[in-house]
């Protein structure tokens, strides 16, 4: 099954990170949060992907052409015998990667109609963000998917809290503070997605087509969207606070997505 990535917004309110590449490129430590995505699907056997590039897409395509150099030590022999050797070994020799121009202003639906061809063939597809990581288990993820026979299944996390947890006793004594809690109210799309084919039905052409918008509402409307209940660990990198908590999560060897490194 395909894994199709979005990764062409602007992240407007993540640009005091860094404001001159694509979200997805940002690094959450060693390397970008869009080959954190991609690493975590791979572990469980999904390793051809679909990059709906739009903002500053060259980047990501850079990254992939050059991606022995940017993830490997390696040596240089200049002039007539001319060569590289790289000295590094690294576990996505089997990647099968689509980068996609999708529009440089298109929103989300357009991006996902305009990789339709590159699908073509296939009953079901996973679809999520170039900025969150998890730890769902997309296995159960698939099979839940595929028991109900609906055309979109989205994955339904905890939003994740905005400020400090305190925990207190009888007398106001604090007993546990949380930096940064799941909340306790509803859920809310966390993407990881599976769709069948037939969600193109609902994608009008055109640039302004919003997936969250009018396609999956008429899916809603319609009894054709269910949801993976998810309690685990979900977190989108939308703002420097984000950024910081996950890096923080990576620099502890914490990071509940790195399945890869355990």
């Amino acid at each position: 099954m395909k894994v199709v990535i979005l990764c062409g917004g602007y992240g407007t309110r993540i640009r005091d990170v860094s404001d001159n590449i694509p979200k997805p490129m940002i690094n959450v430590g060693q390397y970008p949060i869009l080959w954190h995505i991609m690493k975590y699907y791979a572990h469980w056997g999904y390793n051809e992907f679909i990059l709906c590039l739009g903002f500053k897409g060259h980047v990501i395509k850079n990254f992939f052409l050059n991606y022995e150099a940017n993830t490997n030590d390696f040596t240089v022999t200049l002039g007539t015998n001319k060569s590289i050797v790289y000295h590094n070994e690294h576990g996505e020799a089997n990647w099968k990667i689509t980068l996609a121009e999708t529009g440089h202003h298109s929103m989300t639906g357009a991006r996902l109609k305009r990789v339709k061809k590159y699908l073509a063939g296939e009953e079901d597809f996973m679809l999520t963000y170039g900025d969150g990581v998890g730890d769902i288990d997309i296995n159960k993820l698939i099979a839940f998917h595929r028991s109900h026979g609906k055309i979109m299944t989205v994955t339904g996390v905890r939003p994740p809290g905005r400020f400090g947890e305190l925990m207190i006793d009888d007398t106001a004594m604090a007993t546990e503070f949380n930096e940064k809690p799941q909340t306790t109210g509803g859920l809310i799309s966390g993407g990881f997605f599976v769709c069948r084919k037939e969600i193109f039905d609902y994608i009008d052409d055109g640039d302004d087509v919003v997936l969250e918008q009018k396609p999956i509402r008429t899916l809603v409307s319609k009894g054709q969207m269910m949801v993976h209940c998810h309690e685990g660990f979900w977190q989108p990198m939308d703002t420097s606070r984000d950024y910081q908590l996950l890096n923080d999560l990576c620099t502890a060897s914490t990071a509940p997505w790195m399945v890869w490194d355990r």
